[in-house]
Parts: C-alpha cells; sequence; structure tokens
C-alpha cells in the first residue's frame, strides 16, 4: 500500500482576472521524494508554489501538506516546511546572525537553539567571517545561502525551493546540493523548480511538468522516459545526446531530462529553428 502523499493537490487553480494561470492541477509527491517541478517561462510554476506555502489563496481546489488541509491548518503547515521563495524575502538591515536568529524564533525555537543553529549555519553556508556585515551588503549568492540557512534552521519536514541555485557559484551550489541530499536521506520531502535541468535530473528522483497552468506529466524519470518513448515514434531512430552512441540501451533510457521536457512542451520546433542571418 502506498504511503500518504507529504504533498497532494486537487484540482488545484488560480485565476488572475480572465487570465488561468494554475488551471485544475493534481499533483501527488510521497514522503521522502527529491521532486523537480518543470515548465516554461510563465507555465504557472512560481505561482503553484506560491499556493503550496500558503503565500497565495487558490481560487479553487484543495491542498493537503503532511496530512493537512493548508487552507484549515496554515499555521500547522507552516511549522513544519522551509521556504526559499523567488524573491528571498530578505530583512536587508539586520547582519546575518540578527536575521536567522529572527528566523528561528519566529519557527518557535527557544533563544538557545536558535542562537546555536543560525551559528552552524552561518559557519556551513561559510558566511561567518564578516558578522557585521548587513544583509544588504551580501552578494546575491550570498542572499541565495542565507535564505537557505533561514528555510532549514527549524529542520522542515518538506522544503520548497523556487530556483535555488540561481546565481550561486558551483562551491556554494555543491555544498548546498550536499545538505539537500542529506535531508532527503534522513526523510525530509524537497519540492525544487529550477531552469537548469541538468541539476534536476541529477537531483531529483520525480518531476513533473506544467505547460500552459496543466500538469502535462508526472512520475519518475523513468516512467516519463518511456512514456515520451513510447508517444515519439521517431526517437527509435536516435542517439543519445551525449553523443556516446551507447547501443546496450534502449532509446528510452538514454533519454536526457532536457529531451523529455522539450518533446513534453513541444519546445522541440522551436529549437531547430534558425536565424538566416546568425552564420
Amino acid at each position: 500500500m502506498d504511503p500518504a502523499p507529504t504533498i497532494s493537490t486537487q484540482g488545484l487553480t488560480r485565476r488572475f482576472g480572465e487570465l488561468v494561470a494554475v488551471d485544475g492541477v493534481d499533483l501527488r509527491v510521497s514522503p521522502g521524494q527529491f521532486f523537480g517541478f518543470l515548465g516554461p517561462n510563465g507555465a504557472g510554476k512560481s505561482t503553484t508554489i506560491k499556493m503550496l506555502t500558503g503565500l497565495l489563496a487558490p481560487s479553487s481546489g484543495r491542498i493537503e501538506i503532511l496530512g493537512l488541509d493548508l487552507q484549515k491548518n496554515p499555521v500547522d503547515v507552516k511549522r513544519q516546511i522551509g521556504v526559499v521563495p523567488e524573491g528571498m524575502a530578505l530583512f536587508g538591515r539586520l547582519t546575518g546572525s540578527e536575521f536567522l536568529n529572527f528566523a528561528g524564533r519566529m519557527y518557535g525555537l527557544n533563544r538557545e537553539t536558535a542562537a546555536q543553529r543560525a551559528a552552524e549555519l552561518l559557519d556551513f553556508m561559510q558566511l561567518a567571517d564578516q558578522p557585521k556585515k548587513l544583509v544588504t551588503d551580501y552578494s546575491h549568492g550570498m542572499q541565495k545561502k542565507l535564505a537557505m540557512a533561514a528555510a532549514v534552521i527549524h529542520g522542515p519536514k518538506v522544503l520548497f525551493l523556487d530556483e535555488p541555485f540561481e546565481g550561486v557559484d558551483a562551491i556554494a551550489a555543491g555544498t548546498l546540493k550536499a545538505m539537500l541530499q542529506g535531508m532527503i536521506a534522513r526523510g525530509a520531502t524537497i519540492f525544487l523548480t529550477s531552469h537548469v535541468l541538468e541539476i534536476v535530473e541529477r537531483l531529483c528522483s520525480h518531476v513533473a511538468i506544467i505547460h500552459q497552468g496543466r500538469l502535462v506529466a508526472q512520475g519518475s524519470l523513468e516512467e516519463l522516459r518511456a512514456g515520451v518513448a513510447a508517444q515519439t515514434p521517431a526517437v527509435s531512430g536516435k542517439v543519445s545526446g551525449d553523443g556516446s552512441g551507447d547501443g546496450s540501451r534502449s532509446p528510452a533510457e538514454r533519454m536526457t531530462l532536457e529531451q523529455i521536457f522539450l518533446r513534453t512542451v513541444g519546445g522541440e520546433r522551436h529549437a531547430e529553428q534558425e536565424l538566416s542571418w546568425l552564420g
């Protein structure tokens, strides 16, 4: 018997006037999954995350997080989740330590625990060397790491990440990935959006794709590969995008997440277009 989902939506819809940004989305994310949520610009990814985290009310539909109805139990849900939103929402006139202590206290940690975890996180994120520096003077990458630290200071059971690696250097990205994989190993569930499909493919076990507000694919990477291959006869004559030409695996097994994504949202047609005046 499948375990109860950590994240579940039924008919999730959000309208802005005449625009239907998210249209009847049914999501299911199981406990302990590293779940990637993909889509082109304007597809409804950030709107969906804002609804899942209580930052935006849905026009209709139902959201359950950890078995709780988000609209009926918003505080109980928010105590158990962490969020790195699109705009990060940091307080620029605080130092990094002050901000993390504030975040910890808001999540209900006592003063001593909040201070201890703030110090550990600043050291882990390599932000401890300038303790008096204000957040507003941090680089974009430093602010991203601080936002991540604030999102995990209370040990959330579910972590929502909206483009967490944007503007982060390779060293910091490696640190963040190791931390996230450690959380998964300890049973947490992570819901990630990113335009960097290589990162999603390396980290995520399951993926959903949203296009023009509607969910067009959902499942494990293996299930998505098999589904796209079955619907695309031409794939049988193609070689994997890495150029290896490995004949020991089926064409479906050689498909990258980028190929799956482009075929699912129809992006291959645009990729094949050329501009005559560029070479």
